[in-house]
């Protein structure tokens, strides 16, 4: 199989990649990633030799471009997004043109070539926050910011084309990532970063807001069987259950690093901050036969440790 994967230098396309090589060392994949400030090639350093694999710089909006590439695989995983809630805040423009413009490019060239499966890698933010229970894949949509209402109108569209097209389209909507090769912008790295720095690090409000926690290794093994077993048409959730609030996340990497809980500032709470997120993922589960493996304390700590050495090998 030859595959587009798209924003593949980032923090899980790139964990994305390098499995499928590992894994099917017969399949060919070309990334296509705009290395915005949160791709990096230094993230596949390590397989950038690979024959079957080739990068190529662009923007999945460059309809020439994304045109040409698609004439030469058999499918497009579409992890290039713009994801952080706080840049969408500050500016929208960039999330609705990656997120729902360059969704839009992408099905019509997966349309033309009459690819046979498109994946379409979304977010459980979409659904919004839930105090009690759990969403599924029949929630309804109710984003919080620009970023998750983007991302929303990228699945929409997606789900169009699927009725209107007939479009080979498959969603997955994962809940929150931890593992290796993170942008330092998102909790984990961000806070790490500071806390080897010698600096305290800003939770928001309380730090009561609940996440459910996923490793990227999980998630890549589940958008691995969505792309050869998912449903054309579905929607599957993809969450691990590892539900922990911001503060005990935050606490456990000071009790991983030996720091204080001194090192902790609260500060004011961005707008529309949900409250909680909790997917069901039982639909993956009984359907496709998908089980989380990583376990959290395990996982999280192996990933304190990953950012610790490498932001310390950066100084």
């Amino acid at each position: 199989m030859k595959l587009l994967i798209t924003g593949g230098a980032g923090f899980i396309g790139s964990n994305f990649v390098r499995y499928m090589l590992g894994k099917y060392p017969e399949y060919q994949v070309i990334n296509l990633d705009k290395l915005t400030y949160a791709g990096n090639l230094d993230n596949l350093a390590d397989i950038a030799d690979n024959p079957n694999y080739s990068f190529v710089e662009g923007d999945i909006a460059d309809r020439k471009l994304v045109d040409d590439l698609a004439s030469k695989v058999d499918a497009i995983i579409n992890f290039a997004a713009e994801t952080h809630v706080d840049n969408s805040i500050e500016d929208a423009d960039p999330f609705l043109q990656t997120n729902v413009i360059g969704t839009q490019v992408l099905i019509e060239a997966a349309l033309k070539y009459k690819h046979p499966r498109y994946i379409q890698i979304s977010t459980d933010e979409v659904y919004g926050d839930i105090e009690d229970g759990f969403f599924t894949e029949t929630s309804i949509l109710k984003p919080s910011s620009p970023y998750s209402a983007s991302k929303s109108a990228g699945d929409l569209l997606v789900l169009s084309y699927v009725r209107t097209y007939g479009l080979p389209a498959v969603i997955s909507r994962c809940s929150n990532n931890y593992g290796p090769y993170q942008y330092p912008e998102k909790v984990v790295p961000f806070f790490i970063k500071k806390l080897i720095n010698g600096e305290k690090v800003p939770l928001y409000g309380d730090g009561s807001n609940v996440r459910d926690w996923l490793h990227v290794l999980d998630h890549c093994k589940a958008v691995d069987l969505i792309l050869h077993e998912g449903k054309i048409g579905e929607i599957y959730n993809v969450g691990a259950n590892n539900e922990h609030s911001n503060l005990e996340i935050t606490k456990k990497m000071l009790e991983i690093l030996s720091l204080p809980e001194d090192r902790i500032e609260f500060v004011k709470d961005r707008p529309g901050h949900d409250i909680r997120y909790a997917i069901d993922a039982s639909k993956l589960k009984n359907e496709l036969g998908w089980e989380p493996t990583v376990d959290f304390e395990e996982g999280f700590r192996e990933t304190v440790e990953y950012y610790k050495k490498h932001f310390s090998s950066k100084q």
